[in-house]
């Protein structure tokens, strides 16, 4: 099975391609702008499987459609909020959020191996999908969230929020009076229901707004360490492949 990736973070690219190594499959390319992709689409036989990163240096990725037809599959690599991913649900194979989690990784090959046989085309609609990511704050936000304390319900305004956390299973909100409380959701749902433009998935365990960032102090392996002004029980990591992401977000 030929594999290309296309994505503008090289570090992220190299170590896309070495989880897919670990799975035993072959990277036969790795493309980092629309120009590089338009001339090697315009020059090489296509492959099986296309990951592709949505934003990339010199553009949105789906300027290579407009102006070479592509007969790949597609598997989309973002970091933009889960709500603005419909799209790709029904357009789509998959797409993987990143930081890019090796069981999903698994289970997205493995879905385009299950279609493989049946060659089906894909019908993908670029345009609704680009329309959705240039209006990313159309959607009606969430102010305000119901926390149960005993027999008794508190409501939380998003301003009091220092930040989300998840621990043994659980969710919670941290609020900027240093205390926290266990909430009937997830990270995965909250993602869908913040103001994308204040709130930021910085890793799987945190979502942080922009007024709770007190300090930003670089970290190992190219990573960003976040300090907030009261959470202290655990580091607040940024990802290195969420970085360039985050930069961008807080500008």
């Amino acid at each position: 099975m030929k594999i290309i990736l296309i994505e503008d973070e090289k570090p992220a690219a190299r170590l896309l391609q070495r989880k897919l190594e670990k799975l035993n499959f072959e990277v036969e390319t790795m493309l980092h702008s629309v120009e590089e992709a338009i001339d090697w689409f315009s020059k090489n036989e296509h492959p099986d499987l296309i990951f592709l990163d949505i934003q990339l240096s010199d553009g949105l990725s789906f300027e290579i459609f407009e102006k070479v037809e592509i007969k790949s599959a597609i598997i989309f690599t973002t970091a933009y909020d889960e709500y603005a991913l419909r799209a790709f649900k029904l357009n789509s194979i998959d797409y993987l959020l990143k930081p890019i989690d090796e069981d999903d990784l698994e289970i997205a090959i493995t879905k385009f191996q299950e279609r493989l046989p049946k060659k089906e085309k894909l019908q993908i609609d670029f345009e609704e999908i680009k329309k959705m990511l240039s209006n990313p704050f159309e959607k009606n936000h969430k102010k305000r969230f119901t926390v149960k304390i005993g027999q008794h319900l508190k409501v939380i305004l998003t301003d009091e929020i220092e930040c989300f956390f998840s621990e043994n299973k659980g969710t919670y909100i941290h609020t900027f009076d240093n205390r926290n409380y266990l909430m009937e959701s997830t990270l995965e749902l909250l993602e869908q229901e913040l103001d994308p433009a204040e709130f930021y998935r910085v890793s799987r365990k945190f979502i942080i707004p922009l007024k709770a960032i007190k300090e930003i102090i670089l970290y190992s392996n190219s990573r960003l360490k976040v300090i907030l002004p009261s959470y202290t029980d655990e580091e607040v990591i940024v990802s290195r492949e969420k970085v360039s992401d985050f930069k961008s977000w807080i500008e």
